[in-house]
């Protein structure tokens, strides 16, 4: 087992917070790609590859390391892509998409480790209640939406429209941990339940 902190590959609390919960010890290192999506490319691949990018190009800064972990998640329906709104009309645009309808909330986690990249998607089903525009327009408000893939948060004021879930509730946020926990336990990485020399 490889002991010391990993590298998180994002600015996300709420990554942090997660892996906190897991007892992963870990120092951030944002990384910046280019996250335009290829003409073609599927929800599933295209966070697969993203997740694998960031981890990569993290672990090539600093190869000492036991290892980097990089997540992406994106908001999925009809085949089109619910990244991060780019402004308030596009932030209600994607709400009113996903108003009364169920949608797929896709994250892929990747861990680059000395043996190479692995990588796990996690997928899961979110139905919202209809929503009207005065409460697309009193959310907006609040802050939560602007940097979150689909324009909400399921651990924030989101939770107050959204009916039904289907999956991982920690995929939904951002890090699914049971696919986290299984990556690092093949790269050798500890975590909370995993604290054993070998």
């Amino acid at each position: 087992m490889t002991h010391g902190p990993i590298l998180l590959a994002s600015r996300s609390p709420r990554r942090r917070e997660l892996l906190d919960q897991i007892g992963v010890p870990h120092v951030t290192r944002p990384a910046d790609i280019d996250e335009t999506e290829r003409p073609g490319e599927s929800p599933e691949d295209y966070v697969m590859r993203l997740a694998q990018d960031k981890a990569a190009r993290v672990y090539g800064l600093e190869p000492t390391a036991p290892g980097a972990l990089a997540a992406d998640t994106t908001v999925a329906l009809d085949g089109t892509i619910y990244g991060k709104p780019a402004d308030r009309a596009d932030g209600a645009r994607m709400l009113r998409a996903l108003s009364g309808r169920t949608h797929r909330v896709l994250t892929a986690v990747a861990v680059a480790h000395p043996k190479g990249v692995d990588c796990a998607l996690s997928a899961s089903e979110v139905t919202f209640a209809e929503l009207d525009e005065g409460l697309i327009g009193r959310y907006w408000e609040t802050g939560e939406p602007a940097d979150k893939a689909g324009g909400y948060a399921v651990q924030g004021y989101a939770a107050v429209f959204i009916r039904a879930i289907r999956g991982s509730y920690s995929g939904i946020m951002g890090l699914p941990l049971f696919e986290t926990a299984q990556l690092l336990d093949r790269a050798g990485i500890v975590h909370a339940l995993r604290r054993v020399d070998r």
